[in-house]
């Protein structure tokens, strides 16, 4: 089931350096929120903090709380690995699992969580595949490797992979970046189906990808080089991208700079 995110007061850190600064904000259920900003602005060490995947990082920690409903996932107790599972994450280059046939790569997230019976596991691997339009494309080859497919079907591998384990929120960090328009499109198409049953936040470079796909969009911004990143506003993205209420975001948007 989508759940609500709600962040407030958040400062992630690289060592002593500060990589973003007293973040707040809400995500909805059953949305798409884009994150758009320059370069080095701290669109993707955010996403990461969503799932506790920025405290993987050497030196890297974070303040302030992030809820899922009302389950801090920064609380006392709570276990990184079982928020990965609530928070999917799919990364700017695919990487399924090079070893593993395509059918392995979707269920190994199942095997993690205890899941044992074949027929089950054959189950929720077709509806996965399905339900990241790759089923009627591998169907026929579910034992072959998975690095045998193109990379925009690499992706959406990598999508059923995360959606197996039916995660409340899904996080995607330039999920497009290294695809062809093709396979962009077919990801973006994606996304809005996915959207009815996951909450999905994505960071994206490409601004017309932003404006075709995300209902919100929050526009990232750093004073200067070495000073933290900031969120600058978040707002409805069609008012975003026409008439936002920050000149910073109307400078980016046009590109004046970034």
């Amino acid at each position: 089931m989508a759940k609500r995110i709600d962040v407030s007061g958040l400062n992630a850190y690289y060592g002593s350096f500060r990589a973003i600064e007293d973040i707040s904000m809400t995500v909805e259920p059953r949305t798409v929120t884009a994150f758009i900003g320059p370069s080095g602005c701290g669109k993707s060490t955010f996403l990461r903090t969503l799932n506790r995947m920025h405290e993987v990082t050497p030196g890297g920690r974070v303040e302030g709380k992030v809820m899922l409903d009302d389950e801090d996932l920064y609380g006392a107790g709570v276990d990184p690995v079982s928020v990965r599972r609530e928070v999917g994450m799919v990364f700017q280059r695919p990487n399924p699992f090079p070893t593993m046939s395509i059918y392995d790569n979707v269920a190994a997230g199942l095997k993690l969580v205890g899941t044992k019976k074949k027929s089950e596991m054959d189950d929720v691997v077709e509806k996965s595949l399905k339900g990241a339009n790759l089923w009627n494309e591998v169907k026929d080859r579910l034992g072959k490797p998975g690095s045998g497919l193109s990379g925009g079907q690499q992706q959406r591998l990598c999508i059923a992979r995360a959606i197996a384990v039916e995660p409340n929120v899904l996080l995607m960090d330039e999920p497009c970046s290294a695809l062809d328009p093709i396979s962009t499109l077919a990801i973006e198409d994606l996304i809005g189906e996915l959207k009815e049953r996951f909450t999905i936040v994505i960071v994206t470079h490409n601004m017309q990808q932003a404006a075709r796909v995300s209902d919100r969009t929050a526009f990232f911004n750093l004073a200067a080089v070495g000073q933290p990143g900031k969120l600058i506003e978040i707002d409805d993205t069609e008012r975003i991208f026409s008439n936002p209420s920050v000149q910073a975001t109307e400078d980016y948007i046009s590109g004046r700079f970034g």
